[in-house]
C-alpha cells in the first residue's frame, strides 16, 4: 500500500507543477488569441457540402467537445459539474443530464480520474479565454447511464449490453474506464482532423498542445483497460465492440482500433498473446494495441462531420442526438450522411 501512496503523492506533485505551467500558458497566449479570434477564414469541405469557417468556428467546435468531456470527468471524479461561470456564451445554454461521483475501488484509477478532470476543465477555461466574447455556451449534454441515457444508447449500439440493458459508467472503475474510452480516442482524432483547418499560429500551437494532452489521456485509459483486461478479457472485448461501433457510425473507412490487434501478432513473437491465470477456464488476450495507428505509424484523423456522427450516435446528417440532445453550439454542427 505504501508504494501506491508514493505513486499518488508523485502524481499530486505533478498536477501542481502542471497547473503552474498552465497559468503561464494562459497569460502568454490568451491575449493574443482573443485579439486574433475570427480573423482568418478558409474553405472547409465535407461530404455534406462546403462552407467557409473561421479559426474561431473550429475552436468553438472543440469547445463543445471539451464541455462534454469535462462534465463527464468532473462528475465522475468529484461528484459536481463545471462552475456556472464557465458555461455561458453565444447560442443556447443547456443543462447536464446525468452524472455522479464514482465510488472508485482502485486508488490509481481514482487519481487518474481526478487528474484528467482537472485537465479537461482547464481546456474549457483556456478555449473560453482564447475565444473571448465569441465563445459558445455549453449546449445541453446527456451523460446519463440510465435506460434513456446516451451512454446506454452507445453501449447498446456497440453490443456491450443487450437491447433492454443499461450501461452506467459511474457504477464501477471498469465501467468508468469504458465510458472514458468512448470519448478519448474520438478527441484525439478530432483534434488531429481539425488542426489543418486552423490558420492562426497561436491557435494552432494551442490545438497541438491540447491534442497531445488528449493523446496522453487516451493512452492512460487504454493502458489501464488492457491491464485490467488480462484478468477480465470481457473488458478488452468491449473495447473492440465500441471501436467497431464508432467505425460503423463514421463511414466505411477503418479509423478505429480496440486494445488488441491481430495483425500485430507474429508467429515468431512469444509475447503475441497473454494467457490469463486464476480463472475457471484459461483464456487469452491478443497482443496489446495501446496506440491505434495506421500502416505508417500515424494516428487517425476524423472530420468534424465524422466526430458529430459519433457523439450524435447516428450515421445520418443530423444536427442533434446522443450526447448532445439539442446539438452543439456554433457554426459547425451537422454530422455527415454516411452510406
Amino acid at each position: 500500500m505504501s508504494q501506491t501512496n508514493d505513486i499518488i503523492d508523485a502524481l499530486d506533485a505533478r498536477v501542481q507543477r502542471r497547473e503552474e505551467r498552465r497559468d503561464f500558458f494562459k497569460s502568454a497566449f490568451g491575449a493574443v488569441a482573443v485579439a486574433t479570434a475570427g480573423a482568418a477564414t478558409l474553405g472547409f469541405a465535407t461530404r455534406a457540402g462546403a462552407q467557409t469557417v473561421t479559426d474561431a468556428d473550429v475552436l468553438n467546435f472543440a469547445l463543445n467537445l471539451e464541455y462534454l468531456e469535462a462534465q463527464f470527468y468532473s462528475f465522475a471524479a468529484f461528484g459536481v459539474g463545471l462552475a456556472s461561470g464557465n458555461l455561458t456564451g453565444t447560442g443556447t445554454q443547456g443543462v447536464v443530464t446525468g452524472g455522479r461521483q464514482v465510488n472508485f475501488s482502485d486508488p490509481l484509477v481514482a487519481q487518474y480520474a481526478r487528474e484528467i478532470a482537472q485537465d479537461e476543465a482547464a481546456h474549457v477555461q483556456f478555449l473560453r479565454t482564447a475565444l473571448g466574447t465569441s465563445a459558445v455556451a455549453q449546449p445541453a449534454i446527456n451523460i446519463s447511464g440510465d435506460a434513456n441515457g446516451a451512454f446506454t444508447a452507445a453501449a447498446r449500439a456497440a453490443g456491450v449490453v443487450g437491447s433492454t440493458g443499461t450501461f452506467d459508467p459511474y457504477s464501477s472503475d471498469e465501467n468508468f474506464l469504458l465510458g472514458a474510452y468512448i470519448f478519448e480516442d474520438v478527441g484525439v482524432t478530432a483534434y488531429k482532423g481539425a488542426s489543418p483547418l486552423i490558420t492562426n499560429k497561436t491557435f494552432l500551437e494551442a490545438a497541438a498542445g491540447i491534442l497531445a494532452v488528449e493523446a496522453y489521456h487516451a493512452a492512460i485509459v487504454r493502458t489501464t483497460l488492457f491491464a485490467k483486461g488480462i484478468q477480465t478479457p470481457a473488458l478488452i472485448t468491449a473495447t473492440t465492440q465500441i471501436s467497431d461501433a464508432r467505425d460503423s457510425l463514421d463511414g466505411g473507412t477503418d479509423l478505429d482500433q480496440g486494445l488488441t490487434n491481430a495483425s500485430t501478432v507474429s508467429s515468431t513473437n512469444p509475447y503475441g498473446t497473454i494467457t490469463t491465470t486464476g480463472l475457471a477456464t484459461a483464456q487469452t488476450v491478443g497482443a496489446s494495441n495501446i496506440v491505434p495507428l495506421d500502416a505508417n505509424g500515424i494516428a487517425y484523423s476524423r472530420t468534424t462531420g465524422q466526430v458529430l456522427n459519433i457523439v450524435y450516435l447516428t450515421k445520418a446528417a443530423a444536427t442533434m442526438g446522443g450526447f448532445f440532445p439539442n446539438g452543439v453550439n456554433g457554426t459547425i454542427r451537422t454530422s455527415t450522411a454516411q452510406a
